[in-house]
């Protein structure tokens, strides 16, 4: 594979490929996303328009449906609190919702703090900031498990106390203002001291939905690896690159699919692609074998 020898900036060559709209298509899409499930809880309390009631953690849709976030579920049994049906049924349902999309889907496409960490990681490489502090992954974990524990020992839901998630859709509606000054101390260190340090190093709601999506059967792909061109603009705006490489640079015997549950199934790694290496779809995809002869040059996808 041939390295470019003129560095463009990130994502400029599938620009000028494809279009800036195709560049930004998943961009695009999850940012609508994000903003149109925050208005579909907002919208009751701010209109009177009552789709959906309660919050992320909580809520019941279209007073049918109900909704729980499985990490908060976890959280109340460990804490000693009763459960009702309605609750246990809502866990299940998010559960299995995510997953069959890959559980980290909810850290990119439906967390509106995702929008704060992607704008810090721009500014990183618009100015080229280095990282001034290193974080181990294993701190979700430790997290995690300490939530867990503190909320047993207390009979608390201890996350929920500074949930960003909540506190952003709480202090929408009653006009607080602490939220504000969590997400810029966020943005600061992701963007000046360590890269992707919430939610890649320090989130444990992002641990949960890791483990959560690890077997999920919709998975990102690199089936087109043959045709990389080692420009990295993947790993530059991958938000957990490291999960790329043993799907991009196996051999043929290799599953191209990223199978790690830390992926987040953002879509970056398409929109800045000028190749068209990466691709969405199941986790039974098979490599594609080059077969040569000495005039042509064929592809077909293994069975």
């Amino acid at each position: 594979m041939a390295t470019k020898s003129i560095r463009n900036r990130v994502g400029e060559e599938a620009v000028q490929q494809k279009g800036w709209l195709v560049a930004h298509k998943w961009l695009l899409l999850r940012r609508i996303s994000q903003i149109s499930i925050l208005m579909i809880f907002l919208a009751g309390p701010l209109f009177s328009v009552w789709i959906i009631k309660g919050n992320m953690t909580s809520s019941l849709l279209l007073e049918t449906i109900p909704l729980s976030d499985p990490f908060v579920f976890l959280q109340t049994l460990a804490s000693g609190v009763l459960v009702d049906e309605n609750m246990i049924i809502g866990a299940v349902i998010i559960a299995a919702f995510y997953f069959m999309v890959g559980g980290r889907v909810y850290c990119s496409w439906v967390c509106p703090v995702n929008a704060v960490t992607d704008a810090a990681d721009w500014l990183r490489r618009a100015l080229n900031i280095r990282n001034r502090i290193t974080l181990s992954r294993d701190n979700r974990s430790i997290l995690l498990v300490a939530i867990i524990l503190v909320s047993m020992i207390s009979g608390m839901l201890v996350w929920e106390l500074v949930n960003p998630v909540t506190m952003i859709q709480r202090e929408l509606v009653f006009a607080m203002g602490f939220s504000w000054v969590l997400m810029l101390a966020i943005f600061i260190l992701d963007a000046f001291f360590s890269r992707r340090a919430w939610c890649g190093h320090l989130c444990p709601m992002g641990k949960f939905y890791s483990m959560m999506g690890r077997y999920s059967p919709l998975k990102v792909n690199a089936l087109h690896r043959s045709q990389c061109d080692d420009c990295m603009d993947c790993y530059a705006v991958c938000p957990e690159p490291q999960v790329i490489k043993p799907a991009l640079k196996g051999d043929e015997k290799t599953s191209p699919v990223i199978f790690s549950g830390d992926c987040t199934n953002c879509g970056q790694c398409i929109d800045v692609c000028a190749k068209d290496v990466f691709s969405v779809g199941h986790r039974f995809i098979t490599p594609i074998k080059e077969i040569k002869n000495s005039d042509t040059s064929q592809r077909e996808v293994s069975l």
